[in-house]
């Protein structure tokens, strides 16, 4: 990670990366009953006219391990800022946001890129020249 100099855009966009492969996962649950039954055989004309399942496209091993990272990012920043970058990440819309903040549209944007900018400032921590670049060009935008 140390040639790579992070922006608050990439971190936003791991972010969303991050909550896409959440929602790929199983589900937790708790383990239940089962049987000792042997598996039901069914036949063709069974297999036919059973209803389809859908196919559940499971997340990569790389995409888990991104996840994991993000994990370890959010422990850099505030509890509110992590609710507010996971709510971003879930593309929640910024008027709920705000309502839920107690401020204005703008202020709740701001704050998300100030919780962006801070945890690509701490991944950039080994290069001090990009910091001050994320900031100004953060600031321009």
């Amino acid at each position: 990670m140390a040639e790579r100099t992070w922006t608050a855009d990439d971190v936003a966009d791991h972010f969303e990366e991050a909550f896409r492969t959440l929602r790929k996962l199983p589900p937790v649950k708790v383990q239940g009953y089962f049987s000792i039954w042997p598996a039901v055989l069914r036949t063709a004309r069974e297999i036919a006219f059973m209803e389809p399942e859908p196919m559940r496209i499971w997340p990569s091993a790389a995409a888990i391990t991104r996840l994991e990272q993000t994990f370890d990012w959010v422990l850099w920043i505030e509890e509110a800022e992590r609710k507010l970058i996971w709510s971003r990440a879930a593309r929640v819309p910024w008027k709920q946001i705000s309502g839920e903040l107690g401020c204005d549209r703008t202020t709740a944007w701001r704050r998300w890129q100030l919780a962006l900018t801070k945890i690509a400032a701490r991944l950039n921590a080994d290069r001090p020249e990009s910091v001050a670049t994320l900031f100004h060009s953060t600031r321009a935008t």
